[in-house]
């Protein structure tokens, strides 16, 4: 038999052989390389000291050997040799986490892009509004304890988008939103960083200082042109934020404040929002001076403004379900060695009237070395709406009731006192006029039984009824519709003013007078109380209208309500209160005044409808 043969005895002994030689072989290249050969990285690729990360070939591409051109020939003449392109090869920075604690938030941003990776503001009132179940509402009620909903974070990376802060540039040399940046090591990194990455002609240096107290900051990005040519592209700066579906609900009229998020941008005189299943503004109508740009939340804003003022440019949004992401984008044009100086001021927190009115505050103005900088208008992402004027007026009030009483919810019932002192004579006039309809009543239900199939005279008979007793019909309903202006605009108010987020009015229950109440007690009381304002008032019509209004009316109101904030249940309660209150006194005030002869209520009719 051939040796050659694979089946054969020999082939067996050779291949045994062969793996005996190669595991030697091995073993003697491990041996080497463990106790012989120099230790460390080859140049060019692998890991460097200090935990930097050196950069490397391309992948799929062979790396030359050193000393040696492709294939193993000599370079040609004039070739730097290993060490110069070692030299030349920048090392990328490694990938950090930076950690600033502050009083008013706690940042965290990454390298990776020089972008927020987290900025949950602190303080009990810096929290989102969580839900609470009616069962977790009464066991608050009977003294237990829920946990309180997490801080609110304004700045949570989307999957696969830059960061939050991170810049990009467009154009012929391009430099990425995640490119890695290198940290300067301050002198008080309280204060703030430094970050410089570099990339083609580009050398683009972020600075971020923020004071000691408050929510601002100031952004400042210096782009340098590196090459010995001029350099044009766009300058973008990115902003979004990941959203939970499942914790997002809309403001609804009929219902709660909300939480949503919007990718908001200013340009020109218009603030453009985008929401899911809002179309998107036009491109000519997102072009143009950049006023403010961000991500506006009901109760928190994060905002970024050029602090010399509007700059030309324009916005791009991006609002789905599970994102809002706004960037802005500027024309950046350099000359050989130019640096262009680009600062921005930022405001990251809740959207308190006072608080954004005073943006730039000064210290970020001396931060940026300017007397006077541009003022953003930062309050109109405080959108009231058309109520605006009777919004704020209510608003101002309750903030001097709450400075007396240290409490917004008795700020809401102060406030229902006095909105009810000033309706009190077009109340009373009402209350007058309903006291004397009812007195009517019996003369009003002959007419009904004389013309009660000719329906046109029997309305033209009970008015003039009305008409010689002096008594309007519909006076009673006027209280109500002006009522209504104000209960649209406190429930607009309670919808957008910090002021009343996350207050509580009583015990550990109505914690937030701009949630709903979780226990559904104060939409019930509510609902009883208009049960007995509807009792008080003389029944008008046939007695199924008369059910109608009075069991009907306020079981659908109530309903409506469930879902209301506390604070305007407890407005409308109190007023309920108030106006039964007052039509009990009025009605035994006018039975004294018949009973002693004052005649209070005009004569109009007797029991057997004739005149007196």
């Amino acid at each position: 038999m051939n040796d050659l043969d694979p089946l054969s005895p020999n082939s067996a002994d050779s291949q045994r052989r062969l793996m005996v030689a190669l595991a030697l072989a091995m073993a003697l290249t491990f041996a080497y390389t463990y106790f012989f050969a120099p230790q460390g990285p080859p140049p060019g690729a692998g890991v460097a000291d200090a935990g930097q990360v050196v950069a490397g070939t391309d992948a799929g591409t062979a790396a030359p050997t050193p000393g040696t051109g492709t294939a193993g020939t000599p370079p040609p003449a004039g070739t730097p040799g290993p060490e110069a392109a070692v030299a030349d090869a920048a090392p990328a920075p490694p990938v950090r986490t930076l950690d600033f604690q502050r009083e008013s938030a706690h940042y965290s941003f990454s390298t990776q892009g020089a972008g927020l990776v987290s900025a949950p503001l602190q303080g009990p009132k810096m929290r989102e509004q969580g839900e609470v179940s009616i069962a977790e509402g009464y066991k608050l009620l009977f003294g237990g304890d829920v946990p309180p909903p997490p801080q609110m974070n304004l700045a949570q990376p989307v999957a696969g988008q830059p960061l939050p802060l991170a810049v990009s540039i467009t154009g012929p040399s391009p430099l990425p939103a995640d490119a890695r940046y290198a940290v300067a090591e301050t002198a008080n990194p309280e204060t703030g960083a430094t970050f410089t990455a570099r990339q083609g002609p580009w050398e683009v240096t972020k600075t971020l200082q923020w004071p000691r107290e408050g929510f601002e900051l100031l952004y400042t990005l210096q782009v340098k042109n590196t090459s010995a040519q001029p350099a044009t592209g766009e300058l973008q700066l990115h902003f979004n934020r990941a959203i939970d579906p499942n914790n997002e609900h809309a403001p609804s009229f009929f219902g709660g404040v909300g939480n949503l998020s919007y990718a908001s941008c200013r340009v020109g005189e218009e603030e453009h929002k985008l929401a899911p299943e809002q179309s998107l503004p036009d491109a000519d109508e997102s072009r143009g001076p950049v006023h403010y740009f961000g991500i506006d939340q009901q109760y928190f804003l994060s905002a970024l403004y050029p602090l010399g003022g509007p700059l030309p440019g324009r916005c791009d949004f991006v609002a789905t379900t599970t994102a809002r992401a706004v960037t802005a984008s500027f024309p950046l044009t350099a000359a050989p060695g130019e640096t262009v100086t680009l600062r921005f001021g930022g405001y990251f927190g809740p959207k308190d009237d006072d608080l954004l009115a005073a943006v730039p505050g000064p210290a970020v103005r001396e931060a940026a070395g300017a007397a006077a900088a541009y003022n953003p208008e930062l309050t109109r992402t405080i959108d009231y709406g058309m109520w605006a004027v009777i919004a704020k007026l209510l608003v101002s009030i309750m903030k001097f009731f709450h400075g007396l009483m240290g409490n917004w919810g008795v700020a809401i019932i102060l406030l229902t006192v006095l909105v009810k002192t000033i309706l009190l004579p077009l109340t009373h006039r009402s209350m007058v006029s309903m006291e004397a309809m009812k007195k009517l009543q019996p003369r009003v239900e002959e007419l009904r039984k004389k013309y009660g199939d000719d329906r046109e005279r029997l309305n033209m008979e009970t008015m003039k009824v009305y008409q010689e007793a002096k008594v309007n019909p519909l006076g009673g309903c006027l209280p109500m519709l002006i009522q209504m202006p104000v209960w649209i605009a406190l429930f607009t108010a309670l919808r957008n003013s910090y002021d009343l987020y996350q207050e509580p009015f009583f015990g550990p229950v109505w914690r937030d007078l701009t949630y709903k109440d979780p226990t559904y007690i104060l939409p019930l009381a509510l609902g009883i109380s208009m049960i007995i304002t509807q009792r008080l008032q003389p029944q008008m019509g046939d007695p199924t209208q008369a059910k109608i209004m009075t069991w009907f009316v306020p079981i659908l109101f109530t309903l409506t309500l469930l879902n209301y904030p506390a604070g305007l249940a407890l407005y409308i309660f109190t007023n309920n209160i108030l106006s039964i209150a007052q039509q009990y006194g009025l009605r035994k005030w006018l039975e004294r005044r018949e009973g002693g002869g004052g005649g209070g209520l005009p004569a109009t009719a007797t029991a057997g409808g004739k005149r007196k």
